[in-house]
């Protein structure tokens, strides 16, 4: 998305900030990783961002944002929490270590769906094993991961966020194994202006996966909870390769 030629002379003053402002890397600069760049940094955190072009790419984004572009090799360093939000079939190409210099504790969050057909193409340790995208994600990573943002259009990022207590506020599934960090994951969540719903750990994350009830729902607490418990763990044929 591409701001209105009025706002782009300068940055965006921070609409509000919570207890303080964190250190947050973005691995993806699509249209979930761009829109989370707009909306953290509008509430004052110091962001980096990254994609497989290059920093010299994202320009654009970082003279509407304030956010600094980096090597994606660079995107964890300092951060206490990273946003990987690249395609299913580029997480083996993510470079080794990527989080040898994030902060202690860091929190990875996982966007990322299997989309075998429309894609990634074929993936033998999801669809053989039968693991979770998430786990097989954090196998390749190396690195225990939050799921999160998987399902959510990417415009409601910046148009559904509500304060909290409106009627109207959506709620996001997030699952994950690290309490810690999910209790992060969670907080920050929040401060974006959406609810969360703990959906279990990572092994139950197929309950959020593309095909669920979840996927895609623009709800509450009470009717995302209800379509997490109505989740079926077989993969529809049009998420199977």
């Amino acid at each position: 998305m591409r701001v209105p030629e009025g706002n782009r002379s300068g940055h965006r003053p921070p609409e509000g900030r919570g207890e303080r402002n964190m250190k947050i890397g973005i691995i993806g600069a699509g249209n979930i990783g761009g829109n989370l760049t707009r909306r953290l940094t509008a509430l004052g955190h110091d962001v980096s961002v990254a994609n497989s072009r290059g920093p010299h790419t994202l320009g654009d984004l970082a003279e509407e944002t304030g956010a600094t572009p980096v090597r994606t090799e660079d995107a964890a360093r300092g951060a206490e929490i990273v946003v990987v939000t690249v395609p299913l079939k580029a997480v083996p190409d993510l470079p080794s270590g990527l989080f040898d210099e994030a902060a202690e504790g860091v929190a990875v969050i996982d966007t990322g769906n299997y989309y075998p057909r429309q894609r990634d193409g074929r993936i033998a340790g999801i669809e053989d094993e039968g693991i979770t995208e998430s786990r097989w994600t954090e196998r390749r990573i190396g690195h225990a991961v939050i799921k999160a943002f998987n399902g959510t259009y990417a415009q409601d990022i910046l148009d559904r966020h509500r304060p909290a207590g409106a009627p109207d506020r959506m709620a996001l599934p997030v699952a994950g194994d690290d309490e810690a960090a999910k209790r992060k994951v969670r907080a920050l969540i929040d401060e974006l202006g959406f609810d969360t719903v703990d959906a279990g750990g990572i092994d139950d994350s197929w309950r959020q996966q593309p095909g669920t009830p979840v996927y895609g729902l623009r709800a509450g607490t009470e009717a995302v909870t209800k379509a997490l418990a109505e989740a079926s763990a077989e993969r529809k044929p049009e998420f199977r390769g």
